[in-house]
């Protein structure tokens, strides 16, 4: 979920101190994730909570024929849970989100496809990155960003991402307090990074994951968007003993609002984890 607060000047001003742009090369340069306007120009800064754990019910098992399924408000896909877990994989094809059924065409709905270290059974710190989607009307935008939390995520600016582009994500841990973020534009053959050193909300390597999320903009989750079909393929994690696992045996996640399904999310073979918009 992504959390909103009213910051002071003096805050403001030792962010803008901190957070300049950083040149990549080729035409991409990383610049701090500016708050999203809404047509009231509201700021509305964007930043991913841990997992939020719903209530689960039986009767709701059978309208996703998962009966193995964990509910969250804010999280769906699924999280492998173990040790020493240092780099989580995966490909997504970039969806085209839509307003859902009886929504209105005035009203902004977003989600979010990213892969992370951390966020559900350790709620410390989240090392993650990944692919925003937005719809309003007729009008679909992306965003990709990164994000150590408690921190805000940031946008990597001038990464360009279309519906229908493959999209490599990658986070990598170098320490409980250090590390990277790697996402791949396949389709147009670009690549942007981004390190961290010396974060002090440390990592405990025990939770990989492959999510979909319904985000919090202004203290309440965003307007949900049909996203359609999210499809993690090529699902996996390294450990610090230099094995490779996939997402066999991960818990499987569904977002439940209001007592509402809104996701089907499964996995399918050893490395492949789909979520679908229900």
């Amino acid at each position: 979920m992504k959390l909103t607060s009213i910051i002071c000047a003096a805050i403001f001003s030792a962010s803008a101190v901190i957070a300049l742009p950083t040149d990549l090369g080729d035409g991409v340069t990383l610049v701090p994730r500016e708050p999203r306007m809404n047509v009231r120009r509201a700021a509305r800064a964007r930043k991913t909570n841990p997992k939020i754990s719903a209530v689960s019910d039986a009767s709701i098992d059978a309208i996703t024929n998962n009966t193995n399924v964990d509910y969250s408000t804010n999280w769906a896909g699924a999280v492998l849970i173990g040790t020493g877990y240092k780099s989580v994989t995966a490909t997504i094809t970039v969806p085209t989100p839509k307003k859902p059924s009886g929504g209105s065409s005035s009203t902004q709905y977003a989600a979010s496809a990213w892969v992370g270290i951390d966020g559900d059974t350790c709620q410390t710190a989240i090392l993650q990155s990944g692919v925003d989607f937005y719809v309003q009307g007729t009008s679909v935008s992306f965003d990709a960003w990164y994000e150590w939390y408690p921190d805000y995520a940031y946008t990597f600016s001038g990464f360009s991402i279309s519906a229908g582009d493959s999209i490599t994500m990658t986070v990598t841990a170098s320490s409980t307090s250090a590390g990277s973020v790697k996402l791949t534009n396949n389709t147009k053959g670009k690549s942007v990074t981004h390190s961290f050193s010396g974060e002090t909300n440390k990592l405990c390597e025990t939770n990989a994951e492959w999510i979909v999320e319904d985000f919090e903009e202004n203290g309440a989750l965003v307007p949900f968007a049909d996203f359609g079909t999210v499809t993690f393929s090529g699902a996996s994690v390294t450990t610090t003993s230099g094995s490779t696992l996939g997402v066999t045996g991960a818990d499987i996640l569904d977002i439940k609002q209001n007592n509402v399904v809104l996701t089907d999310c499964s996995i399918s073979g050893t490395s492949t984890v789909i979520c679908t918009y229900v």
